[in-house]
């Protein structure tokens, strides 16, 4: 990368780091999860001090991925089994904003670092627990036996019921590389909580202890498949398959067409008007009319003969070809990228030596 490229990219990462200047957070967590939220706060300016035992973060096995996780925070090791460690966080948190922790139930308060403790030292302190579970507590009206039990990424998608919805259309199970629930179930749901008690505890002087429960975000998140699931069901009398729900396959206009190289395009002409624009770069002006909202409901004879005039257009053509074809389209179709061609297309110029790139951007007036 040119100089003049890693100057801008440097630009473009800091842009929004003057936002949470002066926001100092503790770090107890491990692996992805809660590092990942607390580079996400670093990214916006946060002060983080990273805190890990002294056999170090399981992350740091896996090549390059601890550096990309936490540079730029203030690392330190101690023996969380050592009551002189523990003094040593205390002294952390007597002055920070934030302390985040990724243990299961039960742990800070065996470490004489549960929130009875931690509030008489710091109140305004904001403690956010990130679980696999969640929390069960006596004066809870949650009531589950899991609270306690060891998970990891997988097994937090399955209970959820997000994996189930990563099927072929043959109904094969998909395995995902992409850790949706550590990442949108815990770094990205922990960062909105904490932030939202931070924000109270300015207004009120009075912090708070959270418990993000990974599963239970996830399943959250899984609005569509619920609400659409039954829509289907309303007009085919029975829940969808994932492939065949309303977004998951079912309509011709939004779903994956291989191409003749093995390769696939991503249609999402979910609207009318980019619909009749991908029939008109197919050069199948008879099907303008086979869509949803002109009344050609999925599962419908049309419908069903409008995919596979789709399906075969796209499958006598390579990738490449198609990607020229709708390069100056704007109707919503894409290619389906390699994690390798997407570092080195354009959308992504501006990533840094971590192939990192913020998902905000501050436009200026």
């Amino acid at each position: 990368m040119a100089n003049n490229d890693i100057s801008n990219t440097s630009s473009a990462i800091s842009q929004m780091s003057d936002c949470l200047q002066g926001l100092r957070v503790i770090d107890l967590t491990r692996n992805l999860p809660g590092p990942f939220a607390t580079r996400l706060l670093a990214d916006l300016g946060a002060e983080i001090t990273k805190i890990e035992p002294k056999n170090g973060d399981p992350a740091r096995a896996l090549g390059g991925l601890f550096e990309a996780l936490n540079h730029g925070k203030t690392i330190e090791k101690i023996d969380f089994r050592d009551p002189k460690g523990i003094e040593s966080i205390k002294a952390h948190i007597a002055d920070a904003d934030v302390m985040l922790d990724s243990f299961r139930p039960g742990v800070l308060e065996g470490m004489g670092l549960d929130a009875k403790t931690i509030h008489a030292i710091n109140p305004k302190l904001v403690m956010v627990s990130i679980t696999g579970y969640g929390l069960a507590a006596e004066n809870s009206d949650i009531k589950h036996g899991w609270a306690d039990k060891a998970g990891h990424d997988i097994n937090f998608m399955a209970m959820s019921g997000v994996l189930d919805q990563l099927r072929t259309a043959k109904g094969e199970q998909a395995m995902p590389n992409v850790q949706f629930a550590d990442l949108a179930g815990g770094s990205d749901t922990a960062v909105i909580a904490l932030l939202a008690a931070v924000f109270a505890a300015q207004r009120t002087g009075k912090g708070r202890h959270v418990a993000v429960s990974m599963t239970h975000s996830l399943y959250n998140h899984m609005i569509m498949p619920k609400a659409t699931g039954t829509l289907v069901k309303s007009f085919s009398g029975q829940n969808p398959p994932p492939h065949y729900d309303f977004l998951g396959g079912l309509l011709p206009c939004y779903r994956l067409y291989q191409t003749s190289d093995g390769r696939y395009m991503a249609v999402g002409s979910l609207e009318l008007k980019f619909w009749q624009g991908l029939c008109e770069v197919l050069q199948l002006p008879d099907l303008k009319t086979a869509h949803w909202q002109m009344g050609v409901m999925p599962n419908t004879p049309a419908s069903k003969e409008a995919a596979k005039t789709i399906a075969e257009t796209f499958a006598s053509q390579p990738l490449e070809i198609w990607q020229q074809a709708f390069e100056s389209a704007d109707v919503c179709v894409t290619p389906v990228l390699t994690l390798e061609e997407a570092k080195a297309h354009p959308l992504f110029a501006h990533q840094d030596q971590h192939h990192t790139t913020l998902g905000w951007q501050d436009i200026k007036d």
